[in-house]
């Protein structure tokens, strides 16, 4: 069987996502580019890979898949070492609220789609944009702080889970509109930490071949 191929976006949170946890799991992938800024994820083709018009999308094991968080659960769940869920039922679920702060609470409400919308719906400019955008990652990043531990290099317990999975890449974006990441001193420790470990260092935007054509 052919290696996987994540058709995915290199500045895209979702997409690197999904890079992290396939480089955890050890899966060796083909990535190929669907450029967003080109509407690339409208284009006939990619619908033909999934009708949501959106990405990631990834192949593997004879199936397309899409959404990111349920790709990383298929990923944990067909190769289960290392684990990235917990143990027990109570701490999966502490690790799923993380996970849902971010992926539920703040991404949506920044996504592609939703910024496009604001501006053809009313006529925010980018500063407008960029305001909307800060606004729902502070929010969501001062209910995080109070969440995450006061000391250690990941979001719950000892281990890499679908928490870090999460918030590395929120905190990328964070950046790039200019949200002060250092006013959390939780989220900026975990994400430094985070970033000194390969899987997510190579999984990081800057770290892909288009981010030298950006």
């Amino acid at each position: 069987m052919s290696d996987p191929i994540l058709y995915g976006y290199w500045r895209s949170s979702a997409s690197y996502r999904v890079r992290i946890a396939l480089n955890l799991k050890g899966v060796a992938y083909r990535s190929v580019s669907v450029d967003l800024r080109k509407g690339g994820q409208t284009s006939e083709a990619h619908r033909a890979r999934h009708p949501s018009a959106r990405v990631p999308v990834l192949e593997i094991d004879g199936v397309t898949l899409a959404q990111s968080m349920a790709i990383v659960d298929y990923l944990d769940e067909t190769r289960p070492d290392p684990p990235l869920l917990p143990a027990s039922a109570v701490d999966r679920a502490r690790v799923r609220d993380i996970v849902g702060q971010i992926a539920a609470d703040i991404h949506p409400l920044n996504n592609l789609a939703v910024l496009a919308r604001l501006r053809s719906q009313f006529a925010a400019d980018d500063a407008a944009v960029a305001e909307w955008y800060r606004h729902w990652v502070i929010r969501g990043f001062e209910v995080l702080e109070q969440m995450l531990p006061s000391s250690g290099g990941v979001c719950f317990g000892d281990q890499v889970t679908v928490a870090d999975i999460a918030l590395a890449p929120q905190v990328a974006n964070a950046r790039r509109f200019d949200v002060r990441v250092e006013d959390y001193p939780n989220i900026a420790r975990i994400d430094a930490a985070l970033l000194k470990r390969k899987p997510f260092a190579d999984a990081a935007p800057e770290n892909q071949p288009e981010a030298t054509s950006a």
